[in-house]
Formats: structure tokens, sequence, C-alpha cells
């Protein structure tokens, strides 16, 4: 009898890649849920006896999930894949009862080696049997997108957390494809009525260009000088400084993110600053010549018990968008 297994991942290019990335000499049946509490449900009618599980999903995420388990006395292994890479989301989900945590994306080797080692294998029949999983529909472009800048976005946050020794709080991403007055109207309901500071670093590369857009709201200034251990007065231009710091990690660290998966190096333009101390919708009014139709991925960070906001946004040309499919169907192909 084969080994019930579950994977759950809000996103379907995702489980698509974790069920290709399991052994083919395990004899599993494998069930999929789309968010957590998919899952819990999923788990009370199968009953799995392994559990691969998202963190950021929406209505119950991954932390959510185990505490269920805990809390519901649920039997079932659960290995933890996440694009939250950072050691703090590590440590959390070891204490809520994973018995081990992989990165996204997930890496075949690796998985083998967790599943050698826990045992996870050995409960299965013997027997081995090849199985090809995977789901039959397709995902849709905007599920593709999102899982890409879900693990770009987790590697930035990881640096960020490392950096401030924090917990950055990672949100799911947002894609759309935007008319230029579309895009306005996304960024003036970010923080409509709050003070902001902006900046703007173009990237090119591979037939794909953009602009990264960072917003950070003022109120944020204060503490993450006292999170960089600055001690000095807070004037415009030290304000600045610590704008093009946390730009230069989040920004730099999600394109990295980023060329990596679609294997296509990018060159990044020098970082310009849209703004200081103003409203949103006086940074969008003055760089309206700047955004046209685009690709729209956008992901607000925040820090555990900080008042600290930020919102990030890439934004990929019209003509780039040919080339992005091409891309992500070759990331699908078998």
């Amino acid at each position: 009898m084969s080994t019930p297994v579950l994977i759950c991942d809000d996103s379907k290019l995702a489980r698509r890649q974790l069920a290709r990335s399991l052994p083919d000499d395990w004899d599993i049946k494998v069930e999929f849920a789309e968010h957590g509490l998919d899952c819990i449900e999923k788990i009370k009618q199968i009953s799995p006896e392994i559990l691969f599980l998202d963190l950021n999903m929406p209505h119950m995420d991954g932390y959510e999930v185990l505490q269920a388990i805990q809390e519901q006395d649920l039997n079932v292994l659960t290995v933890v894949v996440s694009g939250d890479i950072q050691p703090n989301a590590h440590q959390r989900v070891m204490e809520l009862g994973a018995i081990d945590f992989i990165r996204k994306p997930c890496d075949a080797k690796k998985l083998e080696e967790i599943i050698t080692q826990h045992g996870i294998k050995d409960k299965a029949i013997r027997e081995s049997l090849v199985h090809k999983l995977g789901e039959q529909v397709e995902p849709e472009l905007r599920d593709i997108y999102q899982e890409i800048a879900n693990v770009a976005m987790g590697q930035a946050g990881d640096l960020l957390a490392r950096l401030l020794n924090v917990f950055v709080e990672l949100p799911i991403p947002n894609v759309n494809v935007l008319e230029v007055n579309e895009l306005h109207m996304a960024l003036q309901a970010i923080d409509a009525n709050a003070s902001t500071s902006g900046v703007c670093q173009g990237f090119i590369g591979g037939g794909v260009s953009g602009e990264a857009l960072l917003l950070l709201n003022d109120s944020s200034f204060k503490e993450i000088a006292s999170l960089m251990k600055y001690d000095g007065e807070l004037n415009q231009k030290v304000e600045l400084e610590l704008l093009m710091d946390i730009s230069n990690i989040l920004i730099g660290a999600i394109l990295t993110g980023l060329s990596k998966q679609l294997d296509m190096p990018f060159s990044q333009g020098h970082p310009v600053v849209l703004g200081q101390h103003c409203e949103v919708s006086e940074l969008v009014k003055a760089n309206k010549s700047r955004w046209q139709r685009t690709l729209a991925i956008e992901i607000s960070y925040g820090i555990e018990h900080h008042n600290i906001n930020c919102d990030l946004m890439l934004l990929f040309t019209e003509d780039s968008l040919k080339t992005l499919r091409y891309k992500v169907a070759y990331l699908l192909e078998d």
C-alpha cells in the first residue's frame, strides 16, 4: 500500500516542483492542499503520514497549521518547505513540531537527504515503484510569477533579518498587470496619508527590463536607526543614507533571487531618489512619466515588534512580458 503524502502550498508551481523532486523509488500517493485551512481538512480526510508545508499562505499560514496540528493532536510528520529562510523562521517551525526545514526552490538531493535522515522512506512499503507526480492543470502566469517572487522575497528578507537581528514578516506577493492609471492608483493606495520616502532603481538583462521601487514610511526611520546601532542625530542626510542602505539590501537581494531562478543575470542602474518626506501621491505625480503598462509585483515587508513598514514594487516593462512567459514556460517543462 502506498504511503499517503500531502503537499501544502498556495502556489501550483511550487506544488508541482516539489512533487517532481520527491524520490522516484518511493511508493507514495500524493495529495495537494492549496492553503492552511485546506491542509487541516485534508489531514483529517486522508491521514497522510508525511506533510510538506509552505509557510506563507492565505487563510491560515504554515505556523498556524503547525500549531493546529499540535492542538488537535494530528499524527503527521511535517517538513517545512519555504522561501522564508531567516534563522528565526527555522527555529520557530522546529519549536512547533516540524521535523526539518528545506528552502525553496526545493533541491532534490537535499530533500532525499532529509527523507533518509528521518527514516521517512523506511516507513513506506519496501518495494519501489516509479511514479510520475504533479498536477495536470498548468498554473496560471500570475501564480508562477508569485511563486518566483516569493522565493526571491524570502532571500531578501533573510538578509534584512540577519543584518538587523529581527524577525521579518513576509507577505504573499501581489502580482498584477497594470495600465499606467491603475499603477498610479495602486501606488497611491500604499499608506496614502503617510509621509513617505522612495528610491527607484532600474534593471535590465536578457530581454527583460524594469524598475524596482522602494517606499519607506517615514515613521520607520527612528527604529531602523536604532536597529542599525546609529546613535547620532536623525537629520535628512542620515535618513537618506538609511533609505539607501535598506533599498540596496532588499532590491539587490530580490533581483539576485529572480536572476538565479530565471537564469537571467541583471545589470542594475544607479539608484534614484524619488522623494523624501512626502505623500505617496506626490511621489506618483512627480514621477508619472516613468511608468506605463507594466507587470507589477508588490511586496510589503514588516518587522515583528517594530514600527517599520516598507513596500517594494518590481515594475517590468510591457516589452518584457513575452520573454518572461518564455522563461516560466521552460520552468514547467518535464
